[in-house]
């Protein structure tokens, strides 16, 4: 497997001139970096007006490897070569770096560049790419990679504090500035000086950029032109960086490595965001929910992709980001539920109260149903991220996390009421899910002897890291040196558990009965499964072999608007859009499997090509296209995990179908096999919305049509793109 590293751009607060100064005194070798036995120039070319200087290095780094390792090799050192190209005229230094030593059996590529700070001309910018491939290794391959890993992270570390190490020198000797590069003759067009050192030797370096492949995902060509859009709206690569002193101030100490990481996931989703029409910054997830993300997977960028994929799949189905302004807290909530938000701790991290103990666990879903307990807390999620937000900017820190304080005083039996803790479980999972790593400590006291009932049943749901960060206090050790003063300051312990700070919330009374939901509809609300809104606007479909789902638009209105906007979250579909001027006559309904007497009944019910109209066309296949249905919008292979939004402007009355199919190979040949796979083989799956806007509601607003896929799915505002109509214009329909 390759293993790549992406750095985050480090700024030096001086010239590039300087910096270049101070670079160049490492060589040919530096105390600074004892790696580095010794360093050979090979190769060096000159331009006439010395603007332009290639350096090529042989360096011998020795590393500390094994005994056995070194004897199998039958080597001391390692040879790596170097190609410096300095460019006095646009202030810049590239560096290409790869080893000449086994480069048969792995590859080591290396990429940096110096470059001037795009706003800020005295400062320097320091940017660096790295991929390691080790193909084979007298069998110790694992070895050789956790080697070179470790010796890189060690030498990125120490790169910046050599090149402050010689500027400090520089500074000692009085050298503060060095000029910059003036042209003789900027008419004059630069010759060439060479001088080699070693004809024998090779002169190229090969190329030393990481391949953007491996970060390149979902990216399909879509039938409309994205190169003309993105022409007139062109992305600003500069805001998809990070810069060191920003991950150091807002997002904490990271290894070298895990720096890295948060780089390729933020640059997956910069790719894939690509697509999107006129991005906004509110629309890319924050770093610290990428970190998290990260966090939640040990850094480990795939897991982690595709742990976020979901969660903002899921994000949008439910509409989560309106909660915060749309969500109105219910009666019963304000008046019996016994928590909120209470100052912060020690490390600065919002506190949030929980008295678990005196909760009405069966009141409250009896009153607001798994719905509304689960509303709740997504909405006490929401605050709990913008208060560490407030937080980090007012303590000069990151803080990426909240403690919880959960009093269990008063908890007995009456607490393991099923269908509460079945509340409880599906809640733990969607937020284990979906908001990874917010939760920094979780501080239990007055646990009673009925509570390790209760964590049996619910501890196997909690993520294991999770569940490091949970400190038990029974009876009254809460008081004592390791409890509660040890994390939270004196003058914010409640006075129920012994502290000065008056509680006025509520104290988790009774839920009258009064305030319950009817029998009828509980029942309702507990079997229909947990939304997070009554009605999501979107609608899941699967898909087998053979199938299609389609949509059918009757008398669509001369100069109305088609919007649709799907996402793929398993396997691949094709996605069209048909007119056709024939009726098209009502689907067939198809009895009940269980009415079937005979096996082969049973058996042939069970091929949903057959029983299940909604996976049928409407098509007949007696009709002839282009005579009875027309194709106005190409067919588009829509793969798993891309976000597809679009429109069409009916230009001609009639019946318009939207369609997706369950993506196959052309020509597939028919086999006997072939009705068992459409029984076993895996779906597809999808969720879709769209509507008509008419001609009136859409006048004024035909210009911003244009198509858009990204195979990334986050709920945003709503965003537009002008651009002329053409003969058939599709469009990227605001996202909802």
């Amino acid at each position: 497997m390759v293993q790549t590293y992406q750095s985050p751009v480090r700024v030096y607060k001086h010239p590039f001139e300087l910096i270049m100064e101070a670079y160049q005194r490492r060589f040919p070798t530096t105390h600074l970096m004892p790696i580095l036995v010794s360093s050979e120039i090979v190769n060096e070319t000159l331009s006439e007006d010395k603007a332009q200087h290639v350096v090529e290095r042989l360096c011998k780094l020795g590393f500390d490897v094994p005994y056995l390792l070194k004897k199998l090799t039958g080597v001391d050192y390692v040879n790596f070569r170097q190609k410096n190209s300095l460019d006095r005229r646009k202030r810049t230094l590239h560096i290409e770096t790869f080893n000449e030593s086994f480069s048969n059996r792995l590859i080591i590529k290396e990429t940096c560049v110096y470059s001037v700070h795009p706003d800020n001309p005295n400062w320097t910018c320091f940017e660096q790419a790295a991929s390691l491939d080790v193909k084979s290794f007298f069998g110790f391959e694992s070895i050789v990679e956790k080697i070179a890993v470790k010796q890189y992270s060690q030498s990125i570390a120490k790169g910046k504090e050599i090149i402050e190490y010689y500027l400090k020198e520089l500074e000692a000797e009085g050298i503060t500035y060095v000029p910059p590069f003036k042209d003789a003759s900027s008419l004059k067009v630069p010759a060439i000086l060479t001088t080699s050192y070693d004809d024998d030797k090779e002169q190229s370096c090969g190329g030393a950029s990481i391949s953007s492949e491996e970060l390149n995902i979902g990216a399909s060509a879509s039938t409309v032109d994205l190169q003309k859009m993105e022409k007139q709206f062109p992305v600003d690569e500069s805001q998809f960086k990070l810069e060191a002193e920003y991950i150091q101030r807002y997002l904490g100490e990271l290894t070298p490595l895990q720096e890295s990481r948060l780089i390729q996931l933020r640059t997956w989703v910069a790719e894939l965001q690509k697509g999107k029409v006129r991005i906004i910054r509110k629309q890319v997830p924050s770093d610290m929910t990428l970190l998290r993300f990260l966090r939640a997977r040990d850094f480990a960028v795939d897991k982690a992709r595709e742990m976020l994929s979901q969660s903002l799949v899921w994000r949008k189905k439910y509409q989560v980001d309106k909660i915060l302004s749309e969500y109105q807290i219910p009666r019963v909530i304000k008046e019996y539920f016994p928590g909120s938000w209470h100052h912060t701790d020690k490390d600065g991290r919002p506190l949030y109260l929980l008295c678990l103990g005196q909760m009405d666990v069966k009141g409250l879903v009896k009153s607001v149903g798994e719905e509304g307990l689960l509303k709740l807390t997504l909405h006490t999620c929401e605050e709990g991220l913008r208060l560490c937000e407030e937080a980090t900017e007012r303590l000069g820190k990151p803080i990426s996390s909240w403690t919880l304080l959960a009093d269990l005083e008063g908890l007995n039996m009456r607490h393991l009421w099923r269908p509460g803790v079945q509340t409880l479980l599906r809640i733990i999972e969607i937020v284990e899910a979906n908001y990874p790593e917010t939760m920094g400590r979780i501080l239990i006291t007055r646990a009673p002897r009925v509570f390790p009932i209760l964590w049996t049943i619910i501890g196997a749901f909690i993520d294991e890291v999770t569940r490091t960060k949970i400190l038990f206090h029974g009876g009254t050790d809460y008081s004592e040196p390791g409890g509660l003063l040890d994390y939270i300051p004196e003058e914010y312990i409640p006075d129920f558990l012994g502290g000065p700070y008056q509680i006025s919330s509520v104290d988790g009374s009774m839920v009258p009965k009064s305030m319950y939901m009817t029998e009828e509809q509980f029942e309702k609300e507990r079997q229909s499964g947990c939304f997070i809104y009554d009605e999501s606007v979107y609608k899941c479909v699967s898909l087998t072999k053979g199938q299609v789902h389609e949509e059918v638009i009757s008398a669509a209105e001369k100069g109305g608007v088609i919007c649709w906007d799907f996402d793929v979250t398993k396997q691949d579909v094709d996605f069209t859009v048909l007119r056709t001027k024939v009726s098209v006559p009502l689907k067939e309904q198809v009895s009940s499997p269980t009415t079937h007497g005979s096996p082969l009944d049973v058996l042939t019910s069970m091929n949903q090509l057959l029983v299940d109209s909604d996976h049928r066309s409407v098509i007949e296949r007696s009709w002839k296209k282009d005579i009875d249905y027309f194709i106005v919008e190409n067919p588009l292979a829509c793969h798993e995990g891309e976000s597809i939004q679009g429109s069409h402007v009916i230009s001609v009355e009639g019946t318009y179908i939207l369609q997706w199919k369950f993506n196959e190979p052309v020509n597939h040949p028919t086999h006997a096999k072939d009705f068992i796979e459409s029984i076993t083989s895996s779906k597809a799956k999808f969720m879709y919305y769209y509507e008509v806007l008419n001609s009136d509601d859409y006048r004024g607003s035909m210009t911003s049509l244009h198509s858009s896929q990204s195979g990334f799915s986050a709920i945003s505002t709503t965003t537009s793109i002008s651009m002329k109509s053409r003969k058939s214009l599709n469009s990227g329909c605001p996202s909802r």
